[in-house]
C-alpha cells in the first residue's frame, strides 16, 4: 500500500522538530491539528464519553480542551505534535472534510529528538464509533510510515519510534506489539496520577506517607520499533494490516 504525502497548511505544528505534513492512504487521512478547524468536532465526538480520558482531559469544552492541551502544551512544546484522524471511508462526496460525519479522533508525536532521530507515538484518542475499525492500524500505521521511511521514499529517516503505554493497559500493550513495537521494558513508578485519574485496575498505590497520598503511580511500559526492524519485514507487515479487509 502506497501513501501520499502533501505539504499541508498548519498551525500548531510550526514549532515541530521535525516537518510536519499531511499522510494519507486510501481509507485514512491525517492532517495537522488546527484549532478553529477541529476543536469543536473533537469535543462534539467526545464530551460525551469520559471514558475516553484515563490521565487527560475529560473535557467539557471546546475552551477548556484548547486551554489545557492544545494552547497548555501543544503549542509551546518543539517535541510534540497532533493530527486529525478523518475516516475517508466514511466522508461524503463534495462535503468538507473532516466533519462530525469522518471525523475519527486525533493522534500525534510526542517527544521528538533531532539529534537522535526518535520520536513517539502518542495522544491516540478514537471517538466511539471508529473504534475497532480500520482507524486505529491505518492511523499508527501512517505515522510508522512517515516516520521510519527514509527521506528518499518521503519519510523522515528516524532510526527509532516509541510507545509508551501504563503498563497495566493490555490492550495498549497488544495494539503496539501487533504493529511491530518490541517490548523494551518496564520503568517502575514512572509517573504519578493527577487526582482522580487513577483507580483501581489501572494504577499502583504507594506506601503510607507518601508526599502525595490522593495521587496514585503508574508503571510505564516502554516498546518500540527501529530502523532495522522496519527494513526486516516491518514495513511489509504494517502494509500488510493496514491493507487488510474484514
Amino acid at each position: 500500500m502506497t501513501s501520499s504525502i502533501s505539504v499541508g497548511e498548519f498551525h500548531h505544528g510550526v514549532n515541530f522538530r521535525f516537518p510536519v505534513r499531511e499522510v494519507e492512504n486510501d481509507r485514512v487521512k491525517l492532517v495537522p491539528f488546527v484549532s478553529s478547524l477541529h476543536a469543536e468536532l473533537f469535543i462534539q465526538g467526545s464530551v460525551n464519553h469520559p471514558e475516553l480520558f484515563r490521565f487527560h482531559g475529560p473535557y467539557d469544552s471546546m475552551a477548556a480542551f484548547v486551554k489545557e492541551l492544545i494552547e497548555g502544551f501543544i503549542i509551546h512544546e518543539p517535541s510534540a505534535t497532533l493530527y486529525v484522524i478523518t475516516d475517508k471511508t466514511r466522508s461524503l462526496p463534495h462535503s468538507p472534510s473532516p466533519s462530525e460525519v469522518d471525523f475519527a479522533g486525533v493522534i500525534g508525536y510526542l517527544n521528538a529528538d533531532a539529534m537522535n532521530l526518535k520520536t513517539e507515538i502518542g495522544y491516540i484518542t478514537i471517538l466511539p464509533p471508529f473504534q475497532c475499525t480500520h482507524v486505529t492500524t491505518n492511523a499508527v500505521g501512517l505515522l510508522m510510515e512517515y516516520a521510519l521511511n527514509p527521506p528518499s521514499f518521503s519519510g523522515l529517516g528516524l532510526r527509532r519510534v516509541q510507545w509508551q503505554t501504563n503498563q497495566l493497559n493490555y490492550r495498549s500493550v497488544q495494539a503496539a506489539e501487533r504493529m511491530g513495537f518490541k517490548r523494551e521494558g518496564t520503568l517502575r513508578w514512572d509517573r504519578v496520577l493527577p487526582g482522580g485519574k487513577g483507580k483501581p485496575g489501572d494504577s499502583v498505590q504507594s506506601r503510607a506517607g507518601d508526599p502525595k497520598p490522593d495521587s496514585v503511580g503508574r508503571h510505564t511500559a516502554i516498546l518500540a520499533i527501529c530502523w532495522d526492524d522496519w527494513e526486516n519485514g516491518g514495513r511489509e507487515e504494517v502494509q500488510r494490516l493496514m491493507a487488510r479487509r474484514g
